[in-house]
């Protein structure tokens, strides 16, 4: 089961794995809407809460599928989550011997210690705790080079000069913690917590082309999720606290309404299902939190300007990217004049269908909304499937780290 616990609605997928095709199906799809004090921008606040709110979820795809799943893959958002590549150079004192296991681990070793490092700084200067306990979630290698060659498996080549870069995502215990409670909670063995925003950044299965770099953009309900891809690997990922949520709560403010009410609307006129005169007023009352919005994506990509320029190619996702003041946000130019695009930046969406890998036989996965819990469902295909030598030195490696 692939479970995307979001602050507004929990998606639940059962896919079983084909494993000579290396597909997932998705054969039961369930949701349920969060309680209001459940979820507060991505974190759990209530477990107790979510884990009813998930039941529900699950139930639903249960019915579909006719069967119970045993093992669960979660996804984590929320401010603060990290994710970044760490790069590390490494020159090798006998380049003539093959790059062998004990040698690889090393490196490995180094590359992990360092970005751990990096990130408990990072996080101690955000939060003003100094010693705040950070546990690494996922780790991935996104690019290997033996003098300059890329390589996707090292072992066995000579050279002088080694680079790894390695993508890892971290965040607090207390996150970790409480959704390994809701894992046990549920009674479904927990095969892993990924970082969303990695997962959807690697749902078109382009990883491996050096050529294809876009920035991937998920609005949920309670963050918005950031990943830029450069040359095939995934450089970083960002999120900030604004999501669909602050937008109801302004129409529901504004315009007296209850917040389902607000919802209500906010979905009926995302969907162009109001008249004329009524999509001027919610228009005109969600422009300044569109603002808002394009300013947050403007300071999270700021943080990634300063390497390299920055991808045009704007890829969304998330039931939040639906509002047109979104993608209208990012086609006004004047947002990104201080940010070094080559041209200016143009906003697709990911459709399901274009997930790789993960095949919907139930019919419901039709929104933008859906990809979030296929990227996380075809995360979940590489760790069922066949295990390779570097991946399985880099899974001991973030083990013994993890412990």
């Amino acid at each position: 089961m692939a479970l995307d616990i979001g602050t507004v609605v929990v998606k639940a997928l059962i896919f079983q794995v084909d494993h000579k095709e290396g597909k997932g199906y998705v054969i039961g799809a369930g949701r349920a809407n969060q309680a209001l004090g459940d979820m507060q921008s991505g974190a759990v606040t209530d477990i107790a809460g979510v884990v009813s709110t998930c039941e529900k979820a699950i139930c639903e795809a249960e019915r579909q599928a006719n069967l119970r799943p045993t093992q669960v893959i979660l996804g984590i958002a929320g401010e603060l989550v990290k994710g970044s590549t760490t790069t590390v150079h490494y020159e090798r004192l006998k380049p003539k011997t093959k790059i062998d296991l004990s040698e690889m681990k090393n490196i490995l070793h180094k590359v992990q210690w360092k970005a751990f490092d990096k990130v408990r700084k990072q996080l101690a200067w955000e939060t003003g705790h100094a010693e705040i306990d950070v546990k690494l979630i996922n780790a991935a290698i996104v690019d290997v080079r033996i003098d300059g060659y890329r390589v996707t498996n090292p072992l066995g080549f000579q050279g002088k000069d080694v680079s790894i870069g390695i993508f890892n995502a971290y965040a607090p215990l207390v996150h970790l913690g409480a959704l390994q409670t809701i894992a046990a909670e549920l009674d479904l063995d927990l095969l892993s917590i990924a970082a969303e925003p990695y997962a959807v950044a690697r749902c078109l299965g382009l990883e491996d082309a050096p050529e294809f770099s876009a920035i991937f953009v998920d609005v949920g309900g309670g963050t918005t999720d950031i990943a830029i891809v450069r040359n095939g690997g995934v450089e970083g990922t960002k999120m900030f606290a604004l999501g669909g949520r602050a937008f109801t709560k302004r129409l529901s403010q504004e315009l007296s309404l209850s917040l389902s009410e607000a919802e209500d609307l906010k979905i009926k006129y995302s969907l162009g299902q109001l008249e004329a005169e009524k999509t001027e007023q919610v228009r005109e009352v969600l422009s300044g939190d569109a603002r808002v919005w394009i300013s947050g994506l403007e300071l999270a990509l700021t943080e990634f300007s300063e390497a390299d320029l920055l991808p045009p190619r704007i890829l969304l996702c998330g039931g939040g990217s639906l509002l047109p003041e979104i993608k209208a946000s990012i086609a006004r130019q004047s947002w990104s004049e201080n940010l070094p695009f080559a041209k200016p930046p143009q906003a697709n969406f990911i459709k399901p269908d274009e997930v790789v890998n993960i095949l919907d036989q139930t019919g419901k996965l039709t929104q933008t909304q859906d990809v979030t819990p296929m990227a996380l469902a075809n995360l979940g295909l590489d760790l069922a499937g066949p295990e390779g030598a570097m991946s399985g030195i880099l899974r001991r490696v973030v083990r013994m780290m993890q412990n």
